[in-house]
């Protein structure tokens, strides 16, 4: 039963959201810097006090309930606040530091991952960035259970209540079999997708979206005859199947160097002015206290992409 004199304490929800976050006591116990013994108590505490079960205990993992995963966002905005409190206190308003995890889509994640840590390591020496990478509904969700802090991804997101922060437009490149009628070509028309094998990854992926969504503005095919035989879970793989001459793929500017270098493969890109492509932004939630400093990781992610096509 509910205590109503009963208010949670900072260390019982840090507590919480640290068990959340590992899905493992001992983990979350050495990320706090304290005892299992300790962080057991004050979970037991917090759930006692509220009068609810916030999580599932089990010898092999820790689930957090349904009601629990309501709340817990609430708990991770109030360390937030006190942590951004501490840090206003002590003149480190211009510093990001400490644990912040941020969510990549696929699409992204291995083409300017390496240079966006690199640039984190030398510029933001104190910060700790956790990467996940999901596709997009998948980061969306974690973005709302406060999983995690920020995710860059394909806008728009969709979702009123997270900020976008726009930082590049990707343009779409034609990857082809060597030797076809379109490679080198720098003015192909939109239309001509009507005329291709076009291979796509799976359901979930947000580029095999953008493509259906290229294709229906020119009315090029329809989604049930579009490329549905072949489909994969990474673009390297579709890539692959475009170089043993099963068909023809569109790939976004950053993955090209890496994608399209390999032998049997040749290029081609759409005609200007206005060639197709996506915005990429970073998001985060509006509550969140940490949207300031936010725009720096922003411009860390747009300077690994301008070194990921060449541009710096």
């Amino acid at each position: 039963m509910r205590n109503r004199e009963y208010r949670p304490t900072l260390p019982q929800l840090r507590a919480f959201v640290a068990i959340a976050d590992t899905g493992h006591f001992g983990q979350a116990a050495q990320r706090l810097g304290i005892s299992q013994p300790s962080l057991s108590q004050a979970l037991s505490t917090l759930e006692g006090g509220l009068g609810v079960q916030l999580v599932e205990r089990s010898t092999r993992r820790v689930l957090v309930t349904p009601l629990g995963r309501g709340i817990l966002p609430y708990a991770r905005q109030v360390s937030e606040i006190v942590d951004d409190i501490v840090a206003r206190a002590s003149g480190r308003t211009d510093e990001l530091a400490g644990p912040l995890a941020i969510g990549f889509i696929p699409t992204i994640a291995p083409y300017i991952l390496p240079n966006f840590l690199l640039g984190v390591r030398e510029e933001l020496p104190e910060l700790e960035p956790r990467i996940v990478e999901e596709p997009t509904a998948h980061l969306i969700e974690a973005l709302r259970s406060g999983a995690i802090d920020a995710a860059v991804l394909a806008l728009p997101s969709g979702v009123s209540s997270f900020a976008e922060n726009p930082l590049y437009e990707e343009e779409f490149h034609l990857v082809l079999p060597e030797g076809h009628d379109l490679a080198g070509r720098d003015d192909v028309p939109l239309d001509v997708l009507g005329d291709l094998d076009l291979l796509l990854l799976d359901d979930g992926h947000c580029l095999r979206d953008q493509v259906l969504d290229l294709c229906r503005r020119v009315d090029a095919h329809r989604e049930d005859t579009l490329g549905l035989e072949t489909r994969a879970a990474s673009l390297s793989t579709v890539v692959q199947c475009v170089a043993g001459g099963l068909g023809e793929t569109l790939v976004p500017a950053s993955a090209l160097k890496v994608e399209a270098g390999r032998p049997g493969l040749a290029t081609a890109r759409f005609e200007g002015p206005a060639r197709p492509g996506r915005t990429i932004g970073l998001v985060h939630r509006a509550s969140s206290v940490r949207g300031d400093e936010f725009s720096r990781i922003g411009e860390l992610v747009k300077l690994a992409y301008e070194k990921a096509i060449g541009e710096n």
